[in-house]
């Protein structure tokens, strides 16, 4: 471990595997429902990266997104359908990273459950818009960074630590494996 874990007086390091993990995933993920989602990123040519908001994830890890059949996105995953997904839930906690395979899909009954209204500002025809596509991301495996009892007594601890120059903070990291 590096120095800072060295000088922790507390765990601050848990991996998590299957069912454990895949919670983690939908508990971190669903602090901001929005992550930049990466394409190209086995392909030798330079990362893609936009915003996307996730529109249904599950306890096994597996998150979906709708998207348009003509985007650069869609193009993308035919190509490499290796992604990485980036989640921030707050300012100082909650941090994600999520790899994983996408897939495909225009199952008419997936769009009508993932729709909501808000999506006819990029879908103008609305649900029944034939350019809607679903891409499912299977995780493959993940990262995280949160703290354990809340920003604030994350703050606290950091504060604490830094008055009697000793490393007290309340963070927590590790591998997902779902």
């Amino acid at each position: 471990m590096d120095s800072i874990n060295r000088n922790q007086q507390e765990e601050n390091h848990k991996d998590l595997q299957g069912t454990e993990a895949g919670k983690k995933i939908k508990e971190l993920a669903g602090k901001n429902n929005t992550c930049f989602f990466c394409s190209n990123i086995t392909t030798g040519k330079p990362v893609t990266v936009r915003p996307m908001s996730v529109q249904k994830m599950d306890e096994d890890g597996t998150l979906w997104f709708l998207s348009s059949a003509d985007s650069h996105k869609n193009e993308e995953i035919q190509t490499d359908n290796n992604v990485q997904l980036l989640f921030q839930g707050s300012a100082h906690s909650n941090f994600l990273s999520i790899y994983g395979v996408a897939t495909i899909s225009t199952d008419k009954e997936l769009i009508k459950e993932l729709w909501e209204p808000i999506l006819k500002t990029w879908f103008t025809e609305g649900v029944d818009d034939p350019r809607i596509t679903v891409i499912k991301v299977e995780t493959k495996q993940g990262y995280y960074w949160d703290n354990k009892h809340g920003d604030a007594i994350a703050f606290a601890k950091m504060a604490v630590g830094a008055a009697l120059g000793k490393t007290m903070d309340d963070s927590i990291e590790g591998k997902l494996n779902v």
